[in-house]
């Protein structure tokens, strides 16, 4: 696995998230509290983009869209799909599509970069 550069410290505020693509992957880049954390991009129930008013909250990351929910800390699965903003069709395509974890990526700060790992 290989260290890579994401964004400069500075350009990342606390509660702010940014998307990135590093290493040719789509990353959440973000810093919740007093620490940083980088995830896939992309929700895992539609695919959204979680840049777009992704709420972080007790330790976890919520989509906008339908509120699927997951650990912060381990990508861990904790709601799938329960709030649809469209109700009908959100429900059926949580029913239809694989309930999975979000890739979550081991980040730190060096020389001013947030970095992070990736395999």
């Amino acid at each position: 696995m290989t260290w890579h550069v994401a964004i400069k410290q500075s350009k990342l505020k606390p509660g702010k998230k940014k998307m990135r693509t590093v290493a040719k992957k789509m990353v959440l880049i973000g810093q919740n509290d007093d620490y940083y954390f980088a995830t896939e991009a992309l929700c895992r129930h539609m695919r959204w983009p979680l840049a777009y008013g992704a709420k972080v909250k007790d330790d976890c990351i919520r989509c906008p869209l339908h509120q699927t929910t997951h650990k912060i800390d381990t990508g861990e699965l904790v709601e799938w799909s329960p709030f649809p903003l469209l109700p009908a069709y959100g429900k059926l395509v949580g029913k239809l599509s694989k309930q999975k974890d979000l890739k979550i990526y081991e980040t730190r700060v060096k020389d001013g970069n947030i970095e992070i790992k990736i395999d």
